[in-house]
């Protein structure tokens, strides 16, 4: 539904020489896109989902560096050659994100002129006369965001006591783990380390996937906090969550399938166990003592 405002918005903000682009998995864009030089648009009349679609998407590419973004940010002035230019500095064995915000995309508007936040569809709370949805189209400067990991389960976590670390600071900091809506990497390591493996299924663990396979190779997981973009988060439920049916079964084959390739330590081009990752953002939310040891010990999630 704001793939095309995304598009725009992309358009509007890019300042290297990027290209975008796009897969249409299973269904046209609606509203359409606008033809533009440097969107390219392909179509897949069946749904073939998310891990592949990027595949798909990288194959096509033919650029140093890649990012896959959500179809629902908006995005910092230049924040395209910020990120290039923070991979100088860096290396080029690290996945980058910028800092992330949140995108206030549109409010429910009563003719009676009461406003209701982004949310599911429905009459007005105040009078219940019927509402019109008014696209504002901000990214909000607040609450940012910088630091993920995950826990022992292991379920996504945003770890904001991290960034409250002495030493912690600078245009670069370390993250344990990922939120998964926009990172950017070469295109060379994303082959390198199958960061969309599509055993994973289509969604679910990506952020977990992306930094565990960064970090226990040799490599980092970085925030740039010189940029920003910011996502649209549905979390509401109703016609407010995820644009695509979503089975939890699948979902939950994705951890597992997390839990056996790291935690197990089976992940072929590990030269970390995940042990050290936990030890080196120690201490974590989600994380026991008693967890640390099992997991040394092969025995958490064996």
């Amino acid at each position: 539904m704001w793939l095309g405002r995304t598009i725009e918005d992309l358009l509007k903000h890019i300042k290297a020489d990027t290209e975008i682009i796009i897969v249409l998995d299973g269904a046209w864009a609606n509203p359409p896109i606008p033809q533009h030089e440097r969107v390219n648009i392909v179509y897949l009349p069946q749904s073939i989902g998310q891990r592949a679609a990027t595949n798909f998407a990288c194959r096509l590419s033919k650029a140093k560096y890649i990012m896959k973004v959500d179809a629902h940010c908006a995005f910092d002035t230049g924040f395209d050659r910020k990120m290039i230019d923070a991979f100088k500095e860096t290396g080029d064995t690290v996945t980058m994100v910028p800092t992330m915000r949140n995108l206030h995309v549109f409010d429910w508007v009563c003719s009676d002129g009461h406003r209701r936040y982004q949310g599911p569809t429905g009459p007005c709370k105040e009078c219940g006369k019927e509402t019109l949805r008014d696209v504002v189209w901000i990214p909000k400067k607040r609450p940012e965001s910088n630091s993920y990991c995950f826990d022992s389960e292991p379920h996504f976590q945003y770890f904001n006591e991290y960034t409250k670390r002495p030493g912690y600071g600078g245009d670069l900091t370390e993250t344990m783990s990922l939120q998964g809506s926009c990172f950017m990497m070469t295109r060379e390591k994303y082959w390198e380390l199958n960061i969309c493996d599509e055993s994973f299924g289509s969604w679910g663990s990506q952020g977990i996937e992306i930094a565990c396979k960064f970090w226990l190779s040799g490599g980092r997981v970085l925030v740039n906090h010189a940029t920003w973009y910011a996502h649209l988060f549905r979390t509401q439920g109703g016609d407010f969550s995820f644009p695509y049916p979503q089975k939890e079964k699948n979902v939950q084959a994705a951890k597992q399938k997390a839990k056996d390739l790291f935690f197990n330590n089976k992940w072929d081009k590990a030269v970390h166990p995940l042990s050290w990752l936990v030890k080196k953002f120690w201490p974590i939310p989600g994380w026991s003592e008693e967890d640390l040891q099992k997991l040394k010990k092969g025995m958490l999630h064996s």
